[in-house]
């Protein structure tokens, strides 16, 4: 099963040049260390920065330097600083190419669930909701199963939802998965010695499986 920091790493490979690319907190924080250097993109914000750059060293820490998950980060040169209200007119306007996210939940449909878990404390929806609505694309970054083993990937999601039919793409620890338009789970690449057959027993949703299915490329 890949580490978080692969799955980052294979969500790299889906960057194209020239697009702004908003990062959602946990995993998809980590793709900023792992966009190729040949490709200009700009990392967005939702709480008001554009051109993130990766996580910075010790020495490189600035503590009033922050993302949306509070996690300190770098600059590039030619970013820019504004306000958050700045920052979700960015969004709802539709200038955000791909979002990167993180789930609790998905639906074969692409229906997507993120940021509640029905009687626990959450400090709020964040940006989530605006992001899902407005990007040209979602990837979803996620482990398969929960903790307890259940699979994340299901006919229905049982948690509130953050967004309808709106994922296109996931990354786990295990495969990339693409929504098929009528439903289901497509399986497109498998974890460097993971099974198509493991990968059926932990998927709850439809899957779809045509041809000989590859390992992942990193």
């Amino acid at each position: 099963m890949l580490s978080k920091q692969q799955i980052a790493q294979r969500i790299a490979k889906e960057v194209k040049n020239g697009q702004y690319i908003n990062l959602g907190i946990g995993i998809p924080t980590l793709v900023a260390n792992y966009i190729p250097e040949d490709l200009e993109i700009v990392l967005q914000s939702e709480n008001g920065l554009l051109g993130i750059g990766p996580f910075p060293t010790e020495e490189e820490i600035d503590p009033d330097l922050i993302n949306a998950g509070k996690q300190t980060i770098t600059m590039v040169k030619g970013s820019a600083i504004f306000n958050s209200a700045e920052s979700f007119a960015m969004i709802r306007g539709g200038h955000v190419h791909l979002t990167i996210l993180g789930a609790m939940e998905v639906s074969e449909r692409g229906d997507i669930a993120n940021w509640k878990i029905p009687g626990k404390m959450v400090k709020g929806m964040g940006g989530a909701m605006d992001l899902v609505a407005s990007a040209e694309n979602i990837i979803v970054a996620m482990q398969h199963c929960s903790k307890s083993g259940d699979s994340k990937l299901l006919p229905e999601c049982t948690l509130p939802i953050t967004g309808i039919r709106c994922v296109k793409k996931i990354v786990t620890d295990l495969a990339v998965l693409e929504i098929h338009k009528e439903g289901g789970f497509i399986l497109k690449e498998r974890a460097p010695g993971v099974s198509v057959e493991e990968i059926t027993q932990k998927t709850a949703g439809k899957l779809i499986i045509e041809g000989e299915i590859p390992e992942m490329k990193f």
